[in-house]
């Protein structure tokens, strides 16, 4: 698969896994971490953030790409995403969260999550091909 070797998936998948037992779900109790590969090798991760005002949790992509930004700045670019959960269930990024990823990905980065027959790997274009861009203002 383009931009990622199967020993730094295994990676990722692990750190998304250990970030999900950061979770803070006590509404839903659906745990979930995530792991963005950058461009430089580094490995930042995040996990879900829930609140009793249900409109303000944060997913845990969300969170991992602000932390990296706010630690980093929003030059290096995700070349690989994994996301995980405690609760065994499939589990892609949601809309909000391939649209907040998509100014910051690789054009040849991809997506790992929990499907329905276990882990999938898509490329991030196919999981989400028509972004809003700069060049849509």
């Amino acid at each position: 698969m383009a931009g990622i070797d199967s020993g730094q998936l295994d990676g990722l998948r692990a750190a998304a896994a250990a970030a999900a037992a950061h979770a803070y779900a006590p509404y839903s109790k659906f745990y979930v971490g995530a792991a963005l590969l950058f461009d430089d090798g580094a490995i930042v991760t995040g996990c879900n953030v829930e609140n009793a005002s249900y409109g303000l949790t944060s997913c845990a992509e969300r969170n991992a790409l602000f932390r990296a930004i706010s630690e980093r700045g929003p030059g290096p670019r995700i070349r690989a995403i994994a996301v995980a959960n405690r609760n065994g269930a499939p589990s892609a990024p949601c809309g909000a969260c391939r649209q907040v990823m998509s100014e910051f990905v690789t054009p040849d980065a991809v997506v790992d999550f929990p499907g329905v027959q276990g882990p999938e790997t898509r490329p991030f274009a196919a999981l989400f091909p028509f972004s809003f861009t700069l060049e849509m203002r």
